[in-house]
């Protein structure tokens, strides 16, 4: 937008958005993940997902997952239900270079940079695709996400 030296551009604009979430898991030492696209992220949400992803990697009694997640309001509050067989290990404040999963958005957004979608489900079926696309990446997502540190 142009403007005259010393006055203000006026520029209509249009501030309705629409959202849609990415929830995703990464199991460092294999590089296989699990994707959600959500409407929302709040606790309720959150709830979902955590169920829908113990259902899909079969979590339980005899099958412990250690979730590790930021300390996000939505991953600590008082109604979250957590599944059995899923511990969650909320990270200190302002640390996502310990967070395997916070590597992945990178991946996730390339397909995303400079485009700009008509509505929110052409956004979700490019979202979609890559989701599948990164699937069959464990290798790549291994490489990236399990740090030296970590334990085997």
């Amino acid at each position: 937008m142009w403007a005259k030296v010393g006055q203000r551009p006026l520029a209509l604009v249009d501030p309705r958005y629409e959202w849609t979430y990415l929830y995703g898991f990464v199991h460092p030492t294999t590089g296989d993940t699990e994707w959600l696209i959500l409407p929302r992220v709040n606790s309720d949400w959150f709830n979902q997902a955590l169920a829908t992803f113990a259902a899909q990697v079969g979590a339980g009694p005899h099958k412990r997952i250690l979730l590790v997640i930021d300390g996000a309001r939505w991953h600590t509050g008082k109604d979250l239900v957590i599944p059995d067989g899923i511990h969650l290990e909320v990270l200190p404040p302002y640390s996502p270079e310990l967070q395997p999963a916070e590597r992945l958005w990178r991946l996730t957004d390339e397909p995303l940079v400079n485009r700009c979608f008509d509505t929110l489900s052409d956004l979700e079926d490019v979202l979609e695709a890559r989701c599948r696309t990164l699937l069959s990446m464990q290798s790549e997502l291994k490489a990236l996400t399990n740090y030296h540190w970590w334990p085997a």
